[in-house]
């Protein structure tokens, strides 16, 4: 797969064609837009921190200013994730279309996502002028309506973009543009009844979504479309798309991204592999237990595996190479490894599980003692055993892989650990900060997590100056806005699909039948780790954690499973998922890096996958590799 993309009707990279001037400045607006607004999310939030230090006061609504700043980066990170074409998509078959196949398979999935775009974009409108009418303030007199106004914003300007994303043609827009006004017309005027369209539109969703269509549109279609069939204003998905991207906790997620973006971006890698490499290069097996360590920090804080292969399967490969190594087991290791910082804090989805988790206690008004104490800081305890114990099992994989030799270990060449060490320590204090700050009691987790982006900002920018203050923090900055809000889109529209469900009463439901049919608990765990590893295939981990835990949660209460174990089983069973043939999400990535087939990359991962599954399944059953630091730390 070429890493270049090009136009059939022009081989000029698109990377190289110039912008027209006007749509250059435009864009650069918009990226220095959702930098500022990113970057004062930040300086409001360690203002605050430094204010109730120094005089026992704080800003006059800050933490509603902090919220509705991830508003902003949210829909503004999501409009220019589709200006750039990187909208999160569960399907790669475009990829291996070509001709008019392609064309017309890119114009359906673009027109029916626009489709899907134009009905979310009149639903933020309706739930805009509902709130308007409410007449309340977010501070200082301001209108919170007016902050309100990006969501309809940012759909109309996601909606543009798909169209023009639809085609490099005129008139393959135009087609596209016809066709999503001809959608548009036949669910405004149909004289059909909803509840009997509700099937045919499910399964152009199905078809858009296998087409390629944005992960978001996918999960806020099937949302409009069940909410449709039962009559239901579709103004309720914007609501519950404001009220999770509003969540009090959830700015901890650009912020944590911020700090690994910045270590990534930097020369860190560099230099942490220097120091495992001194550490361990000298012992069998040296090689594996340096890719596994690296990949398994950077991904804890950059909240995705599949960055991480990118980002380091360039700079780790080539040292399991020369280590002897064959080429199927270092890609392999790569791929493996790159998702094993999921379960180690700061990581994000420990802390979306959090959030989701805490949000269903109030909205199926479950009252019970252990769900209502599962926090951030009880989801980070609860990971750290059983991402210990992946990572075992994954070095133990590599070191048995590894070149076979009577080379006896040699002694260590203490002053190069000792200055490996002494070059990198500001980047190895970074989880001590993070966690220190996070656990001290005095600051709130968004406030923790603002403190490592800006320690993590300051040791790359002023202490090892990889990174200019004018030229790269903006970019950055802008990165993590586009990442972020591509995440926060999807979240926001399942929120959607999990209020249909509730309203539906598909987990009382399944409580029941689950219950009636599986006596054994033990059965109940095999049957959910089958389960997961399928979901893990088919979706990416944020819109699983936001649809499916209001679906196992309380299954595992039935079942006596305490909600940290069932959230570490919940991860862990999508950490594997990606690596599962034939679509988990890190062999499409580590094919596109490694420019390697696909059925190369499954042979290379197969042996691993094996492994990792014995590990999954002894965090199933051992709960006390989970809820032992939890409990201790109450």
């Amino acid at each position: 797969m070429s890493e270049e993309l090009t136009d059939e009707a022009d081989p000029t990279p698109l990377k190289a064609r110039k912008k027209p001037r006007w749509k250059s400045i435009l864009c650069s607006v918009e990226d220095h837009l959702v930098a500022t607004t990113l970057a004062t999310l930040l300086v409001i939030t360690l203002l605050s921190i430094l204010l109730r230090a120094f005089f026992h006061t704080g800003i006059s609504g800050s933490n509603s200013f902090i919220r509705h700043l991830t508003l902003i980066v949210c829909m503004l990170g999501g409009a220019i994730a589709a200006r750039e074409n990187r909208l999160l998509s569960l399907s790669t078959l475009s990829d291996l279309m070509k001709g008019r196949v392609k064309s017309f398979s890119l114009i359906f999935c673009n027109s029916f996502a626009a489709t899907i775009n134009v009905f979310l974009c009149a639903a933020s409108i309706q739930f805009l002028l509902s709130e308007k009418l409410g007449g309340k303030s977010l501070a200082y007199g301001i209108p919170i309506w007016i902050i309100q106004l990006i969501l309809p914003l940012g759909f109309g300007l996601i909606t543009l973009r798909l169209i023009l994303h639809a085609s490099k043609s005129f008139k393959g827009r135009i087609s596209a543009f016809l066709l999503s006004g001809l959608l548009i017309g036949i669910v405004t005027w149909s004289p059909v009844m909803p509840e009997k369209m509700v099937i045919p539109s499910l399964i152009l969703l199905f078809v858009a979504a296998i087409l390629g269509s944005p992960v978001f549109t996918t999960v806020g279609g099937a949302a409009l479309i069940f909410l449709w069939g039962e009559q239901i204003p579709a103004a309720s998905i914007s609501l519950k798309h404001y009220s999770l991207v509003t969540n009090q906790s959830l700015p901890t997620i650009p912020l944590f991204t911020l700090a690994g973006l910045f270590l990534a971006e930097g020369g860190a890698s560099k230099r942490l592999i220097n120091v495992f490499q001194a550490l361990f290069s000298k012992i069998h097996g040296g090689p594996a237990v340096v890719t596994v360590l690296l990949c398994a920090f950077f991904t804890s804080f950059t909240g995705a595996s599949g960055v991480t292969i990118l980002a380091l399967g360039g700079l780790l490969l080539p040292v399991l190479l020369v280590a002897g190594y064959s080429e199927k087991n270092g890609i392999g290791l790569l791929t493996g490894a790159g998702s094993l910082g999921l379960l180690f804090p700061p990581c994000l989805p420990l802390i979306l599980y959090a959030i989701v988790a805490g949000s269903i206690a109030v909205s199926q008004d479950i009252s019970h003692s252990a769900i209502e104490n599962v926090t951030i800081g009880q989801m980070f305890l609860g990971g750290v055993g059983p991402g210990i114990l992946l990572v075992i099992l994954t070095v133990w994989w590599g070191i048995r892989r590894g070149p076979k030799s009577d080379v006896v270990m040699q002694s260590f060449e203490w002053d190069k650990v000792f200055h490996t060490i002494w070059e990198a320590k500001w980047e190895l204090l970074l989880p001590v900060v993070a966690l220190v700050v996070f656990f001290s009691g005095y600051v709130t987790p968004v406030e923790s997590a603002a403190v490592t982006a800006f320690y993590a900002f300051f040791i790359e920018t002023f202490v090892y100056r990889d990174l200019k203050l004018i030229k790269d923090v903006p970019r950055v900055i802008t990165e993590c806005g586009i990442i972020v809000g591509g995440v926060l889109l999807i979240l926001g529209v399942a929120m959607g699909l999990t209020y249909y469900l509730i309203f539906a009463e598909i987990p009382s439901r399944a409580v029941e039948w689950v219950t009636s049919n599986i006596e054994s608990r033990w059965v109940f765990l095999l049957t959910l780790n089958c389960f997961l590893l399928i979901v893990g295939c088919l979706m990416d981990i944020y819109s699983a954690i936001v649809i499916v835990v209001p679906l196992i949660i309380p299954m595992g209460m039935a079942y006596g499973i305490h909600p940290v174990h069932l959230g570490v089983i919940f991860l862990a069973n999508l950490e594997l998922g990606y690596l599962t043939p034939p679509i988990g999400m890190n062999l499409f990535l580590s094919s596109y890096r490694f420019h390697k087939p696909l059925p190369e990359i499954y042979r290379s991962v197969a042996p691993l996958l094996f492994v990792l599954l014995i590990g999954v399944i002894l965090i199933t059953y051992v709960p006390a590799l989970t809820i032992t630091l939890p409990n201790m730390f109450k």
